[in-house]
């Protein structure tokens, strides 16, 4: 089970509707137009017309499997005192003193351009449930790091 905000919800809901109600119209009657056109072994636009069906179908059934097994949080319920999912944390970090702010989130709601981590990635899963002046230790593929929690706020 994945939870996500409102928000997101919301996109992937409206990106499954646009696929189903106006791509996958559009695919198909591409399908059955390329397919008239004669000999299918010789047909690259047929064979296009079949890759885009399957990215489409595919998507599609993506986006439905995620709405599926995903619950919408409630941000009211999140404890404010802790890190967890839709808190904004500032840290530092103890190596290089650099300060970072990022927002906790599902992996399906991950930007980093956006200042959004997943709570899966490493950064993400060692910040979980910490405190105000708790340090976290995160085991990333450039190496471990420490981070200080400075801060945790929600939006």
């Amino acid at each position: 089970m994945e939870y996500l905000s409102k928000q997101r919800y919301d996109e992937i809901a409206a990106e499954l509707d646009h696929l189903i109600n106006e791509v996958y119209p559009r695919v198909k009657d591409d399908l059955v137009e390329t397919r008239a056109q004669g000999d299918l072994s010789e047909n690259a636009g047929y064979r296009e017309a079949r890759r885009n069906q399957a990215k489409t179908i595919s998507r599609i059934r993506f986006l439905q499997k995620i709405l599926e097994y995903s619950r919408v949080i409630d941000p009211d319920v999140l404890p404010k005192d802790k890190v967890c999912l839709l808190s904004t944390v500032e840290f530092t970090n103890l190596s290089t003193n650099a300060r970072m702010k990022f927002q906790i989130v599902s992996p399906h709601e991950m930007n980093l351009e956006a200042g959004k981590i997943s709570l899966k990635s490493p950064i993400g899963a060692a910040l979980m449930g910490k405190k105000v002046g708790e340090i976290a230790e995160a085991r990333t593929p450039a190496g471990p790091l420490r981070l200080r929690i400075e801060s945790i706020t929600f939006d």
